[in-house]
């Protein structure tokens, strides 16, 4: 890809956080001390304030953040981002060769450019949106990078192969006004629009059709990232869809408030692809998912604009709006601005880690945590494996007195309480709240882990494991340089199906490589992550060597689609937060019976008559054949 390293630095400057706040009014006349709006500033940042742009073009985050094998044979985290960032993992190399079958002699490196198919140009659209977009963009490095998500399928052809089709033209609307010319144009010249926000997408939600002939656009949100206003008194805030999850964060933070969602991705990804993927957040119990979040959505169809006009939390008003809107993966308009729900910042954040003798254990405290509610902001159960590779990631110990430490710890649990370091699970929590409700959390998840043989694992152990989630998708990147794919997905599946469908997958997932000719045992591992009064969401971990496929990929592919077919077989969901994108749509038949799908066509077809956003989510629309 010819010219990345220039395209990112245009990317870094081409937008300014919103700084500068002026009061505005409720609706669009009386004024209120009680609320601040926020308009976007001049001005650029430095790639460590735009948290938004995924600077590799092959994989994922910062290009300052990888795991590399050094000189001295040992694997380390680059940069200064993360807790992990600038150590070294001594364990982790030798821990990945024993479990994963890592052989760092089988070095795969990725092509050093990628073939872009020409752009279709459609020059009446381009001089119908002219003074409508704060930028237009041809450049092919930019149009392939607006092209793709990060499935392991994306990633194996960015590194490996290329993309049939991607994005003809990337605009850059800076206001909903822009959008609505933008989309009124696409529909009179017969233009595909795409809705891009971070690009963190794991269900090939960004992919473009290939059989698609017309011109497509990439719509990327991120200029519009305004904060429009605040409502103090009603604990609302006005914010455009490209806000970016942390920056998000950092900037409601300054005036006293959060909105709590955190997902995997909140260094990237957007609140309008939160709303469009239907988002869940790691702080989920505190603060909620998404559609618990959202109060009114504003968004642009090609037959108009489509919002509520009340911003009352709850309706009596037939089918809810918001709910047609939310989870609709840009199939029917682009979402510009959402009015949500903001919370005060919390006085105090604290994390804790608990370890128990093995998994069974380790559901059944998570599942009287939630039948009591008492969960914390965030509660999260990793299994034996997932377990052993936390504890491979931990860097090299600084001090004789910590090393000391670590092993009479290590002592204490497995030989005085007798754990089996081959069976026993971890769980990590994030408390949040004010200073005696968060105590009085504490005590009481504290005392429920006792009736199942649980033992502080400590407050270190559980901010590491919570900030673990945020360089696991760069070990994935290592692992591809070494012949090894991998892949994460999640479920929903209610309490009684719960350890029967982690067992079950693992093993199918074991028995579908075998059958495939993948040599070794592949990586599997399980971890549950939010928790409800009926269900809890599970993620599955996956992973081999592909070394001696003939077809990798397909593999992968096929072996995939077993796990997800015995997950619906032991009535987990298609999804319980990514989404379905084209990945997993071909299973919506198995999962909504006919009328059902029927009912999302016509959605589709009263708002769009015309396909105009035609990215292929979801369900298969009538005429995308013959386009």
């Amino acid at each position: 890809m010819h010219r990345v390293e220039q395209l990112v630095r245009h990317l870094a400057v081409q937008k300014g956080v919103a700084e500068s706040i002026v009061p505005v009014g409720v609706g669009e006349e009386k004024k209120s001390p009680s609320q601040v709006g926020a308009e976007p500033a001049a001005g650029s940042l430095k790639d460590e304030e735009t948290p938004w742009i995924p600077t590799k073009w092959n994989g994922w985050g910062f290009r300052d953040s990888v795991f590399v094998l050094g000189d001295d044979g040992q694997i380390k985290l680059t940069g200064d981002r993360y807790m992990f960032s600038g150590q070294t993992m001594p364990a982790l190399r030798k821990w990945m060769e024993d479990n994963a079958g890592l052989n760092v002699d089988d070095k795969t490196p990725p092509q050093p450019s990628m073939e872009i198919p020409a752009a279709i140009r459609n020059e009446a659209f381009e001089a119908a949106v002219k003074g409508h977009y704060k930028r237009m963009s041809f450049d092919d490095d930019e149009r392939a990078f607006h092209g793709h998500g990060h499935t392991c399928q994306e990633i194996w052809e960015l590194r490996y192969g290329k993309f049939p089709r991607v994005p003809d033209m990337v605009l850059y609307p800076g206001s909903h006004e822009d959008v609505e010319v933008i989309v009124k144009a696409a529909h009179e010249l017969d233009v595909v629009i795409i809705p891009y926000g971070g690009g963190t997408s794991v269900t090939q939600a960004l992919l473009c059709p290939e059989n698609e002939k017309r011109t497509i656009v990439s719509l990327d949100m991120k200029q519009m990232a305004a904060i429009k206003w605040i409502n103090h008194r009603s604990m609302m805030a006005c914010i455009e869809a490209g806000a970016v999850g942390v920056d998000l964060e950092r900037r409601l933070g300054q005036y006293g408030f959060c909105l709590g969602h955190q997902p995997d991705s909140s260094e990237f990804s957007t609140l309008g692809g939160w709303i469009a993927t239907r988002a869940s957040g790691m702080k989920k119990s505190e603060y909620g998912n998404i559609e618990d979040i959202v109060i009114k959505i504003r968004m642009v169809t090609p037959s108009g604009t489509v919002e509520r006009k009340c911003n009352a939390w709850r309706q009596s008003t037939g089918p809810d709006i918001n709910n047609m809107i939310i989870g609709s993966e840009g199939m029917l308009g682009v979402v510009t601005e959402a009015v949500v729900r903001v919370r005060s910042l919390p006085e105090v954040r604290r994390y804790g880690s608990l370890v128990f003798p093995d998994f069974e254990s380790g559901v059944a405290f998570m599942h009287e945590v939630a039948m009591k509610r008492c969960a914390p902001a965030c509660i999260r159960l990793v299994d034996n494996m997932q377990f052993q590779f936390g504890q491979a990631l931990k860097p090299a110990v600084k001090s004789w007195k910590h090393a000391i430490s670590d092993k009479i710890k290590k002592w204490y649990v497995t030989k005085h309480k007798g754990f089996d370091v081959e069976k026993m699970c971890a769980a990590t929590m994030v408390y949040e709240g004010s200073h005696d409700r968060v105590t009085e959390q504490e005590k009481e998840i504290n005392a429920i882990a006792q009736k199942y043989g649980g033992l502080s694992g400590g407050e270190e152990n559980g901010m590491r494991g919570f900030m673990l989630t945020f360089a696991i998708a760069l070990l994935r990147d290592l692992g591809v340089d070494y012949c090894f794919m991998a892949e994460s997905f999640e479920t929903s599946v209610p309490w009684d199906s719960v350890l029967e469908l982690c067992h079950a997958v693992k093993e199918k997932i074991r028995q579908a490589a075998r059958a495939r000719g993948v040599t070794g045992t592949p990586f599997v591992s399980s971890r549950i992550s939010q928790t409800y009064d009926t269900s809890a969401c599970v993620y599955v971990y996956f992973g081999f060597i592909w070394k001696g496929l003939e077809n990798p990929i397909q593999v992968f592919s096929e072996i995939e689609d077993e796990a997800r077919k015995e997950i619906l077989r032991l009535g987990g969901s298609l999804s319980h937060h990514h989404g379905v994108g084209k990945l997993r749509r071909h299973f919506m038949p198995e999962i909504i019976t006919p009328p059902g799908l029927a009912m999302l066509r016509g959605l589709k077809k009263s708002v769009d008559p015309k396909n105009i956003f035609a990215n292929g989510n979801l369900v298969q629309v009538e005429d995308e054949k013959d386009k």
